[in-house]
């Protein structure tokens, strides 16, 4: 469940730039996991700036890592009200990986990617601290993605950024519901 995505090289990073309006510049990473370092796009004090964060929170009653949070919930969940409060996030990512049963003794992994090879940007939310952490936020498949896995990531429209990582519950609740109409392509990867 979007447990692993992708960070372009090349001309990722200046995409990503000129869309959001903030100097960004990602490393590229092909097979980005859990506990390794995201860079990110957060609002400060009337402006977006990157912040690069650990993915994933370990909070003390977890048994593990949570890498991943419901859109449907996320503003209930006494573990991530205040983050969804005040620490809303933009991920830029080429795309997200899932890992289908075909019948085959392992599993398919497929590439969800943007038809038109523009960066994605997922929801999520940040944890400040000394060491900054995330969780993305998923929710059901879209009918592209269902076939492959029941959740998905949250996408941000481009246009929809700012609104996203500065508007109160209200006004990004809208954000949260599955339907976006971004086009993604479906890769087997071997």
């Amino acid at each position: 469940m979007c447990g692993r995505f992708s960070v372009s090289g090349g001309m990722f990073s200046e995409m990503v730039s000129e869309e959001i309006g903030c100097e960004f510049k990602a490393e590229e990473n092909l097979d980005l996991r859990p506990s390794q370092t995201v860079s990110t796009i957060i609002y400060v004090q009337g402006s977006v700036e990157q912040q690069d964060v650990h993915w994933g929170i370990h909070p003390n009653w977890a048994k593990k890592q949570i890498i991943n949070a419901q859109a449907e919930t996320v503003n209930e969940k006494k573990t991530f009200h205040h983050a969804m409060q005040n620490h809303r996030c933009l991920i830029p990512c080429s795309g997200w990986f899932e890992w289908h049963d075909e019948g085959a003794p392992r599993k398919q992994k497929y590439l969800f990617s943007h038809r038109d090879e523009r960066p994605f940007y997922m929801a999520g939310i940040w944890f400040p601290g000394d060491t900054p952490q995330l969780v993305t936020l998923t929710t059901a498949a879209n009918e592209i993605c269902r076939p492959y896995h029941d959740r998905m990531p949250v996408l941000i429209p481009t246009k929809a950024s700012w609104k996203w990582l500065e508007g109160n519950i209200t006004a990004i609740t809208p954000l949260l519901k599955v339907g976006n109409k971004l086009p993604i392509t479906v890769t087997a990867v071997h």
